[in-house]
């Protein structure tokens, strides 16, 4: 027993320094995850905001500095309407607006109750319970030097946009749809090319006139009709299984999937040229998958992530479709409310067909 086991043990320690690709997997992968896992808090700040100052006094703007010195609110526009306040919300360039109203200053000067209006996007649970919070404390420091018999000078009144019922499903399954194409989409088109490698099969195609750009998109084609099958069927279960309403336009949504899954397919055939086996094309591409749902605003907010996990999470495809869904679904917004997300997505749309075209003709030479 004894001469067996020292044998078959040389022989997976022989495998093991002949693969160094698994070891680098076994003992890499879970520093990574344990690195991404600890640098990430938990506690949302910057989040954008619009202040409505609609008494321009002394105390509106004790106020609003107090907005600024705290970690959680990042004051990006300061204005007089309430609407575009609500429009700058509903468009997701701002979280949260505050409102101050005409009679502050007097108020707090005789002293009176008064009253601030703070709207909130709802649409993203967690941000929305602790920027609550945070005006409520700012609020209740600002309470304490005035007498307890006239109760409280400044009171919240909070306004829940979107999600008023504070609902999980209405803020979890847009963002769920984005990662269920990705990780679909990455999937499918990975392994396109290794497979015909494996059979023999992608030498002839390479033989034959074929434009590299043209190559990528009929490889693309069918995957994206596939892609759009699924969304529909999630698009389905979601409204009448869930009870999420979808405000937005449904045409939009469709277009918006087209946009997301190019590049991701494209992104998935530029795995797949350089991947020598299906096993080792499926390894590159799910090791995208874990930052794709840490750092794309799905699971925390990404106002919360450090400076260099930002700018990482910002090179994803997934955060920006992430901000797209839950904007149509459940703010109702337009494309022009959308457009720098489009516009990021649509680059890299561009980019990796062209990567890929270019890797595709890289190994026909």
């Amino acid at each position: 027993m004894w001469f067996s086991f020292y044998a078959i043990f040389r022989k997976e320690l022989l495998h093991l320094r002949r693969d160094p690709s698994t070891v680098r997997l076994v003992l890499f992968v879970p520093l990574i995850q344990l690195w991404l896992f600890g640098s990430i808090d938990q506690t949302v700040h910057d989040v954008a905001t619009v202040v409505v100052d609609q008494d321009r006094s002394t105390e509106s703007r004790l106020f609003i500095d107090g907005l600024k010195a705290s970690r959680t609110f990042k004051v990006i526009a300061l204005t007089t309407s309430p609407e575009e306040a609500r429009s700058e919300i509903r468009s997701g360039h701002a979280r949260v607006a505050v409102v101050i109203p005409p009679r502050f200053h007097g108020q707090r000067v005789r002293p009176e109750p008064a009253q601030i209006l703070v709207l909130i996007d709802g649409s993203d649970s967690t941000l929305s319970a602790q920027a609550l919070a945070s005006v409520n404390g700012l609020v209740s420091a600002r309470n304490l030097p005035w007498n307890a018999t006239v109760g409280p000078s400044i009171a919240v009144q909070p306004v829940i946009l979107f999600n008023p019922e504070g609902r999980t499903a209405n803020y979890i399954i847009p963002g769920l749809i984005s990662v269920l194409l990705m990780t679909v989409g990455l999937a499918l088109a990975a392994g396109s090319i290794v497979v015909e490698r494996e059979r023999g099969t992608f030498e002839q195609l390479l033989v034959t006139p074929i434009h590299p750009v043209g190559l990528v998109l009929g490889k693309l084609a069918p995957y994206l009709g596939l892609g759009l099958l699924e969304m529909a069927i999630v698009l389905l279960a979601m409204r009448f299984g869930f009870q999420v309403p979808i405000r937005g336009s449904i045409f939009l949504l469709f277009a918006m999937a087209i946009l997301y899954l190019m590049p991701l397919f494209a992104m998935g055939l530029l795995i797949s040229t350089r991947a020598t086996t299906q096993m080792e094309s499926m390894q590159i591409s799910q090791s995208l998958m874990l930052p794709s749902v840490l750092l794309s605003g799905y699971i925390f907010p990404f106002e919360s992530l450090p400076l260099f996990l930002k700018a990482l999470g910002s090179l994803l495809p997934t955060t920006y479709m992430i901000r797209i869904m839950r904007g149509i679904i459940l703010r109702d917004a337009t494309l022009m409310d959308l457009l720098p997300d489009v516009a990021v997505l649509g680059g890299m749309c561009v980019v990796m067909v062209l990567a890929a075209a270019r890797s595709i003709r890289k190994v026909a030479q």
